[in-house]
């Protein structure tokens, strides 16, 4: 993380360049001055200590008004250092990122920049990943176009999508995740099962117990949707393991015989009917700090890749990564969901993906992935 004191001495000196720069120019052309400041009670008297307070509490969007006032704040609002330090403070914080928002540089804490850094644009990352800027701009009215476009697709008979759910966070965690979806209709309500059997799900089921019971869901009241619950082994051996904090191999790939290792080879074969017949994804990865450094975020990547691997050159399916802990409590806390998005090497899929914080006690978080899941499947919301 930046110091405050390198933004403030950063800001200190664009503050002293632009008012030399002014005063050079005034002394051109024969202006006197009494001073470099302008006078009387304004904003831009104050100590730079105390306009760089002042800005850390603005929204970005309030930052770029303030830019737009006079030519002395556009140079301060443009400081590199600046936007870099709002990039290291508030990207922990940040509850979604994806694969239109992630980082284009490596972020570090270093007390200067090089001149790369100098050279890159801190101010227009900030705006490109922040999602209260995505959300402003996803929330803008559609063209008339489209409106006519989604009129005419509402009259053809679509199936509802289909997502398959698999991932540590299922298993791991002390509060089950879909059980709390299953027990809370007032967030997402239970439409029914689906009658008709995904093609190979059935033998999967009596073999392996890892299938769960595929539910249909509603979505605000008129979006149906199916998912259909990958576990990793059956629920008696997933409970010893989740209260032993054993590593288990999951039955949904194949392993290197006679090895010790958890990394899979590939996606077992008897489950790419069941993969084809799905419209994306939904990996819930285990964000819990207390579960120590070493999580395998290795063995975590090969699975979602080789989960993406029966549909790759079909169609770009989208996958949904759930950050989830179980809950939030104030001595509690989560892995950032950048850091889940690095580990796993999201950014080198070539698919749609999106990482968003999730509780498994409250849900918080879960209607805002689903709803960016629905609409990178093709439903119009």
């Amino acid at each position: 993380m930046l110091s405050r004191s390198i933004v403030v001495q950063s800001l200190r000196s664009i503050r002293d360049r632009f008012f030399d720069t002014r005063r050079q120019r005034n002394e051109q052309n024969d202006v006197q001055e009494t001073r470099d400041d302008v006078t009387g009670p304004s904003l831009d008297n104050l100590s730079v200590d105390m306009q760089f307070l002042i800005m850390t509490f603005l929204s970005p969007q309030d930052l770029c008004r303030l830019g737009g006032t006079s030519t002395y704040w556009r140079s301060m609002v443009r400081d590199p250092v600046l936007w870099k330090y709002f990039l290291l403070r508030d990207m922990p914080l940040w509850q979604s990122v994806d694969h239109l928002s992630v980082p284009d540089v490596k972020l570090t804490g270093s007390a200067v920049l090089d001149d790369s850094q100098m050279q890159f644009d801190y101010m227009a990352e900030y705006l490109r990943i922040c999602p209260a800027c995505r959300n402003q701009w996803r929330h803008q009215p559609r063209a008339t176009f489209e409106s006519v476009t989604s009129f005419f697709q509402s009259l053809v008979p679509v199936a509802d999508p289909q997502f398959a759910m698999f991932g540590p966070g299922l298993e791991q965690l002390e509060i089950s995740l879909m059980t709390t979806i299953m027990n809370s209709p007032h967030i997402l309500p239970i439409a029914g099962i689906p009658q008709r059997q995904i093609d190979g799900a059935l033998p999967l089921l009596i073999v392996y117990s890892s299938i769960g019971s595929g539910i249909s869901f509603k979505y605000k009241d008129q979006h149906r949707f199916n998912i259909a619950t990958l576990y990793s082994t059956n629920r008696t051996e997933r409970e010893r393991a989740r209260l032993e904090h054993l590593s288990l191999r999951s039955k949904l790939f194949v392993y290197q015989e006679d090895s010790e290792s958890n990394m899979p080879l590939s996606l077992n074969p008897m489950f790419n009917q069941v993969c084809q017949a799905m419209n994306g994804f939904i990996f819930v990865a285990n964000a819990e700090t207390e579960r120590g450094v070493d999580r395998g975020w290795e063995e975590e990547s090969a699975q979602i890749r080789f989960m993406l691997d029966p549909v790759v050159g079909i169609v770009s399916h989208p996958i949904l990564v759930l950050s989830c802990v179980s809950r939030e409590t104030a001595d509690r806390h989560r892995i950032p969901c950048v850091t889940i998005a690095h580990q796993l090497q999201l950014s080198s899929l070539p698919n749609p993906w999106m990482v968003q914080d999730t509780t498994a006690e409250t849900l918080t978080g879960l209607l805002d992935g689903i709803d960016w899941l629905l609409r990178h499947s093709g439903v119009k919301l």
